[in-house]
């Protein structure tokens, strides 16, 4: 109970910290481009259109909001984030007498073969159990990670339909029923599954098979390969987070999930179909040196792209 505790401290200060990264990255994700592109440079010194980064996003919300207005969304996310922690820990543990159990056995049936093997199958165990654990704790928190986005989304059309945690349940309920407030969630379940499996066996096979015991720093080495190959592993699935997040806003009576900001899409395969028609799929993947799209004209009165 100690630990996890102190899971949730410490996931509550880095949710904190990261929330104003996140909000500007979902507004993006959106569409939204409320500043005009300027004119730069690329790393060859040629001239190019480059789209305001991080910082020149955040002074412009600073500017409209004040300060606070950078943390919209924040508490139900917190309760999105706390109470994932409990549900993953709670999962985890009833998991581990079960899985250890089913590691015994198979390491007797499997005495006779390398030891490779059996690390192989607890490599799979332990993978099969937190893609579990991290399913269940998104799938109960999913209502308020829907909430968090649309608290967001409300900054583009000036909106204060979605106030509060609780007056937000309500709306969703009255004018969606239940299944709003699981809208998105099977794209983010799916790129939550393939990230973890990804970033779990690509570190395992490159530990097992390139990693020698005689290696200096081997602890230091298996933690970077396993930094890198999820860093992989976000980049691969980041299509499934973009199409979850617009899933989640779309067409809920806000302007960031209404023409023209977005279409109405009637399922999240739609709306990867369209994304991947007009070459968005990585929209909102970097916060940095982002440049013009190809093709693309920048609308003064609407601040988007068509």
């Amino acid at each position: 109970m100690a630990d996890t505790c102190g899971q949730v401290l410490l996931g509550s200060g880095l949710t904190v910290l990261s929330h104003p990264l996140m909000y500007i990255k979902v507004l993006i994700q959106v569409g939204h481009e409320p500043l005009p592109p300027t004119l730069g440079r690329n790393l060859f010194g040629r001239q190019a259109q480059h789209l305001p980064g991080l910082f020149s996003y955040a002074k412009h919300i600073v500017k409209i909001d004040g300060k606070v207005g950078l943390f919209k969304g924040l508490v139900p996310r917190l309760c999105a984030s706390t109470i994932g922690t409990f549900v993953h820990s709670k999962v985890v543990e009833r998991q581990t007498a079960i899985i250890n159990f089913s590691f015994m056995i198979n390491f007797q049936m499997l005495h006779v073969f390398p030891s490779v093997l059996t690390l192989q199958c607890w490599s799979f165990l332990q993978t099969t159990k937190e893609m579990i654990a991290r399913s269940c704790a998104t799938v109960i928190t999913h209502p308020f990670h829907v909430i968090t986005l649309r608290c967001m989304v409300q900054f583009i059309g000036r909106e204060t339909k979605y106030s509060g945690v609780f007056d937000s349940i309500v709306t969703i309920y009255r004018e969606e029923g239940i299944l709003g407030f699981f809208a998105g969630l099977i794209p983010r379940l799916l790129g939550d599954v393939l990230s973890l499996w990804i970033c779990n066996m690509l570190a395992h096979l490159i530990n097992t098979y390139t990693i020698d015991d005689s290696m200096n720093h081997k602890g230091e080495i298996k933690n970077c390969s396993q930094a890198a190959t999820g860093f992989l592993a976000s980049m691969l699935t980041y299509p499934f987070v973009l199409v979850s997040n617009l899933m989640a806003i779309n067409n809920c009576g806000l302007a960031g999930g209404l023409p023209p900001y977005a279409s109405i899409y009637p399922s999240w395969v739609d709306c990867w179909r369209h994304l991947s028609r007009e070459g968005n799929m990585g929209r909102g993947n970097s916060l940095f040196f982002r440049k013009l799209p190809a093709g693309k004209m920048y609308a003064i009165e609407q601040k988007r792209f068509f």
